[in-house]
């Protein structure tokens, strides 16, 4: 993706919370035949504020980033909904996701490279591949943090059952601009 590219992704996301807190409906997209899974995440300084995606593209890269970047900003379960005046301390974060591919074990995961989807005894979690430069974890650490965020035990990555997923990510935020 060129840089003309990411900065109009970037652009669509904040537009879209913009124009929510306007209450105007969300922008119409020519189709575009871009169905990359994505994730959008908001950050407020240093500290995580919203981030929200889809492993597999459910429409048009446009329209998913536009609705990803709302989702972020007020139905991340893990936060109070966005405040208007805390928009223009935040910082947009966008992910675009190769397909995730199954792999034979949790060898085969590259933390820093590689993001992670573990799926074990009904529950699935995912990590983006930034996650572990962000948090310095070892794949040993990865792995338990995964398993304790699908609600599990620490060590359920170990199951024989467990099944691994990876995917790469192209990267980039309104701090690269």
């Amino acid at each position: 993706m060129d840089k003309e590219e990411r900065n109009e992704l970037l652009m669509i996301a904040r537009k879209s919370i913009e124009d929510a807190f306007k209450g105007i409906a969300l922008e119409e997209f020519e189709d575009d035949a871009r169905r990359n899974g994505a994730f959008v995440t908001l950050r407020k300084g240093s500290s995580l504020r919203g981030c929200i995606g889809y492993i597999i593209g459910l429409c048009g890269l446009k329209r998913q980033i536009a609705l990803l970047a709302r989702d972020a900003a007020f139905s991340d379960y893990r936060f109070p909904p966005l405040s208007e005046s805390e928009l223009p301390l935040c910082t947009i974060e966008i992910s675009v996701l190769t397909e995730p591919e199954e792999i034979a074990g949790p060898d085969e995961f590259i933390p820093g490279r590689d993001g992670i989807i573990l799926t074990a005894q009904g529950r699935r979690a995912v990590f983006l591949p930034q996650v572990a430069d962000e948090t310095g974890w070892s794949r040993e650490e990865m792995l338990s943090a995964l398993s304790e965020k699908a609600g599990l035990e620490s060590d359920a990555w170990k199951d024989k059952g467990a099944v691994f997923m990876t995917f790469q990510a192209e990267v980039f935020s309104e701090d690269d601009l």
